[in-house]
């Protein structure tokens, strides 16, 4: 630590910023990507049709084979066609131990579509880094504060950060990488704070859970119901009796003209006097996070029993923080551009973790510099390769193995994990036998190549349309920013000596 305050806020910039920037930037990584999880989804499951049919044709073609198929059901689950998941799945039993089948919402017909992790795999890596919920919980969590303490000493050790902004230095060197971290890190500072805060308070109850364990005794499921959580319970009595399911088209236009586009419908008992039908709103009419509202009508009498619930002040807080934070209002307007904020703080992190390294190429790579130190550069410089350009070419290389790897292989969704990190692991190793600027100029140029390979893939395994087509022409667009950045590497020329004496950057060596 340092004499200072200032040098203190520094040290701890520096050293947590390169420590725990690696997760971060992964983090961050697929958090960008699961703005468009659905459209990525789609993408990944090329056997999906895009289709005009209007959802009340694909409610009746869903109940129609579930009352074919599964009659006797407990539970019936229908997820309809919207603008960003077109397909129609129908599913029975409970979340985790039901069977699911996709159906053709043109004809009703099953459709044969291949398992993949698709854009879930990212949202779910993006709080979880892939390791068991509720440990990747907790770590993330750990790691948000860490940024927002990144953030504040950030502030901290820049005073005249807002000056900064306006100073770009190019083919400076070190100068040039200050630059751009101070001037992204302001230009998207309160979406920096906003992102990192709400992630928190998204899991509120599992990192304070004191207040629901006091007034509650630990029981989730009563702190929801006593905020306006939850329709009325179905009558025990009357499941047992048979009775018939009414028409849910009527209970789907009254649900649109309530709440807007729907996402689904939940069918509880059916086929019985006591049957419950919950129309689920789709997310993002409006900002306050919706998932698991739902509204609720008789299944025989299709009498509303249950409307959209209001939420009292300190639960609609945290939805509208959850809501800021997944982005599900504002359309495809607001997600482009959270998904343009998401690219430019990834590259404000990526910036600061080769800052740490251009800051001591001289000193730590210079042959007279001590063996012990020499290995700590290089541990750091091969980090940085792998999770930044062999990460992007892991995320990549998740969607090439969506396509590649045989429909018919069994536990596929797990070999495109493997995949995933099977690449990454690869992109680790590849950096530490190469020099570290070949290691950054040959991973960014095959994040390039496969970026921009994904409409020749796609050309040769899909039938395209809009959503599918949009995604490529996107990968095209990363790549050839990827190629820039890896011809920028490559012609790159150390920058000469300067003298320090004049607008000298505080710096803290290790």
């Amino acid at each position: 630590m340092k004499n200072t305050f200032t040098q203190s806020m520094s040290w701890l910039h520096t050293w947590a910023g390169l420590i725990f920037g690696w997760l971060l930037f992964a983090i961050f990584v697929t958090g960008t990507l699961a703005v468009f999880d659905k459209e990525i989804d789609h993408w990944m499951h090329p056997e999906i049709p895009t289709t005009g049919v209007n959802q009340a044709e694909a409610a009746q073609r869903a109940i129609a084979y579930l009352q074919q198929h599964e009659p006797t059901a407990g539970n019936w689950g229908i997820s309809l066609p919207t603008e960003r998941s077109p397909g129609l799945r129908v599913s029975t039993g409970d979340r985790r131990h039901g069977k699911s089948v996709q159906l053709d919402p043109r004809t009703g017909e099953v459709l044969e579509v291949r398992e993949s992790v698709g854009g879930n795999f990212f949202f779910r890596f993006h709080f979880t880094l892939n390791l068991p919920r509720n440990w990747g919980i907790w770590v993330v969590g750990a790691l948000a504060l860490v940024m927002l303490a990144g953030l504040v000493t950030g502030i901290v050790i820049h005073k005249k950060i807002f000056r900064e902004f306006f100073t770009f230095r190019p083919n400076k060197g070190q100068r040039s990488w200050l630059d751009f971290h101070n001037a992204s890190a302001v230009l998207l500072l309160p979406f920096h704070l906003m992102i990192t805060y709400t992630g928190l308070v998204i899991f509120m109850l599992i990192y304070i859970p004191a207040a629901v364990d006091a007034l509650f005794e630990g029981d989730t499921r009563a702190y929801f119901q006593s905020q306006g959580h939850g329709g009325p319970p179905p009558f025990r009595q009357l499941i047992k009796q048979p009775g018939q399911l009414t028409d849910v088209v009527p209970l789907l236009a009254q649900a649109q003209a309530r709440v807007g586009n729907i996402a689904g419908v939940s069918i509880r008992n059916p086929n019985t006097a006591g049957a419950r039908i919950e129309v689920r709103p789709e997310l993002g009419y409006r900002i306050a996070l919706t998932k698991g509202q739902a509204m609720t009508f008789d299944g025989v009498s299709g009498e509303l029993l249950g409307d959209v619930p209001e939420f009292r002040p300190a639960p609609l807080t945290q939805r509208v923080m959850a809501g800021l934070h997944f982005a599900q209002f504002g359309g495809y307007g607001m997600r482009w551009l959270y998904f343009l904020c998401g690219l430019i703080s990834c590259a404000m992190i990526a910036s600061g973790l080769v800052l740490f390294c251009v800051k001591r190429s001289r000193k730590y790579a210079h042959a007279t510099a001590e063996r012990s130190a020499r290995r700590w550069y290089r541990l750091a410089e091969v980090f940085n390769v792998a999770f930044v350009a062999g990460l992007l070419v892991a995320c990549i290389g998740l969607f090439w193995a969506s396509r590649l790897l045989p429909t018919e292989l069994a536990q596929r969704e797990a070999w495109e994990v493997r995949a995933f990190f099977g690449a990454w692991l690869l992109t680790l190793l590849h950096a530490g036998v190469r020099p570290a600027q070949r290691a950054w100029v040959e991973q960014l140029g095959l994040a390039a190549l496969l970026c921009a390979g994904l409409g020749l893939l796609g050309a040769l395994t899909e039938l395209a349309d809009r959503t599918r087509i949009l995604l490529e022409v996107s990968g095209l667009v990363l790549g050839l920013l990827l190629a820039i950045a890896a011809w920028r590497v490559a012609t790159r020329v150390e920058a000469p000596a300067r003298s320090r004496s004049r607008g000298k950057v505080l710096e803290v060596n290790p």
